[in-house]
């Protein structure tokens, strides 16, 4: 056991909150344990199981996953963090670190950072700014919130990449949106070029006036990857994106098209066939 040994626990064990598990067991220097509302359902029986192949203590509820942790990373979905977060602030103690990695509108932070601070926990929130599927525990998190630099160095001699960016909560998920709107959006025009294309057999004319328009990008590829992106991730990818839409309206503009985006992205997303 090594003397900067630490106890992670997760609430919400999908995508996100598994690989990263993952991630923090191959190094050995984390003791992990987990919650999901789904364990103890015929729903759940995978994440047990996966749970269980990785290291990671399968707690029957929020309260006990979170006794003795260091760092409770919440991994749920944008529309359920602020009603985890309550339901977590009651089991958290001083000196605990709470993780917010749901990709949620700044005001949904605020409103949860104001929750886990009143029990006298420490609320970080965290945006994800890439991937998790390709780079697990390493890919680029902006962290805010005064408690932001302590989690980053605890996690970052972890494996972790975190980088603070403000004391103030909201900062962080506002640039993360921001580029959301950006790259969600794009996508949901994408497939939608693609599928048309498709129909019509004009993705040769298409695409080469777009590569005139747009020199450098390989259009045929684009429409490919972000086809499969908005597929595989299209339930998540419309629930930040509401989240974005809600951003818009805090600020007193229009939110009518990332709400659209949101549709669109639903809309592409494979049916779940498991859990």
């Amino acid at each position: 056991m090594t003397s900067n040994r630490i106890r992670i626990a997760f609430i919400g064990f999908g995508e996100l909150g598994s690989r990263f598990a993952r991630d923090f067991a191959a190094r050995g220097d984390v003791d992990l344990a987990a919650y999901d509302i789904l364990f103890g359902t015929p729903a759940g029986e995978r994440l047990v199981a996966r749970a269980r192949e990785i290291g990671v203590a399968v707690a029957e509820s929020n309260a006990a996953a979170c006794r003795r942790a260091d760092v409770v990373i919440s991994a749920v979905t944008a529309d359920c963090a602020e009603a985890v977060a309550g339901e977590t602030a009651p089991h958290l103690v001083s000196g605990q670190i709470f993780l917010d990695v749901n990709s949620a509108s700044p005001s949904t932070k605020r409103r949860a950072s104001a929750v886990v601070d009143a029990g006298g926990a420490s609320y970080v929130e965290a945006a994800v700014m890439g991937p998790v599927a390709g780079q697990g525990i390493t890919v680029e998190i902006l962290a805010g919130g005064t408690a932001a630099a302590r989690a980053s160095e605890l996690l970052n001699a972890h494996g972790m990449k975190l980088t603070p960016v403000a004391t103030e909560i909201g900062r962080a998920s506002a640039i993360k949106l921001c580029r959301s709107i950006m790259i969600k959006g794009i996508e949901a025009l994408m497939v939608d070029c693609a599928r048309t294309t498709a129909h019509w057999g004009v993705e040769e004319p298409v695409y080469a006036s777009l590569t005139r328009t747009f020199p450098g990008t390989d259009w045929f590829k684009l429409a490919a990857d972000m086809s499969e992106r908005v597929a595989t991730h299209g339930v998540r990818r419309s629930a930040e994106m509401r989240e974005a839409a809600e951003m818009l309206k805090d600020m007193g503009l229009d939110g009518s098209l990332a709400a659209a985006v949101a549709e669109a992205q639903l809309r592409g997303a494979k049916p779940k066939t498991g859990a």
